[in-house]
């Protein structure tokens, strides 16, 4: 009876310590639950850093504003394992609207530490946008730092002289691990 005991103890205590550490590697992935158009006006420029728009570190935005049906992200800050998909992502008003324009191609881009002198942008591989607007991308991100306080993510335009490296969607509604 002894034996017993011993050993459903010993199986209760590695339940728990496999639960406890499947949750603090959980909290390692940081997970957007939608993603929504920059909002500005016509050619008002809206960074993300302290508001500076001459700081080097300054990620400005698209000049038009964009809308989105859908999409979501998710980013794991330890392995960088990274998804995302957008649907819907098109431009509202000018001579594009109702369409992604002239944007065929698109990176996403976490952000560590924004607006802080120790920001870190990173970005994934570009991945096609289609006349739609849905985009996807299943991969990895290198070099995430130890520490990424306050992470975001940031939709990019790729590969278009003049436009290139300016963010047109962002991440919302932000939760780590289990967190909901």
């Amino acid at each position: 009876m002894k034996s017993l005991v011993l050993v459903l103890s010993l199986l209760v205590f590695a339940a728990t310590s496999f639960a406890q550490n499947k949750h603090h590697n959980d909290d390692n992935v940081v997970s957007w639950k939608n993603i929504v158009g920059v909002i500005t006006a016509l050619n008002v420029d809206n960074p993300v850093n302290n508001g500076n728009a001459n700081d080097p570190n300054a990620i400005h935005s698209g000049t038009f504003p964009w809308s989105v049906r859908r999409g979501s992200v998710s980013v794991d800050l330890a392995s960088g394992s990274t998804s995302f998909f957008v649907e819907g992502l098109s431009i509202n008003g000018a001579q594009f609207s109702g369409t992604p324009g002239p944007i065929t191609s698109v990176v996403g881009t976490l952000v560590c530490n924004p607006g802080q002198p120790n920001q870190v942008a990173i970005d994934t591989d570009a991945v096609s946008l289609t006349a739609q607007g849905r985009a996807r991308f299943l991969g990895q991100l290198a070099g995430i730092p130890n520490q990424c306080t306050n992470p975001l993510f940031l939709i990019r335009i790729a590969g278009l002289p003049g436009a290139n490296g300016l963010w047109i969607a962002t991440g919302t509604e932000r939760s780590f691990g289990e967190d909901e």
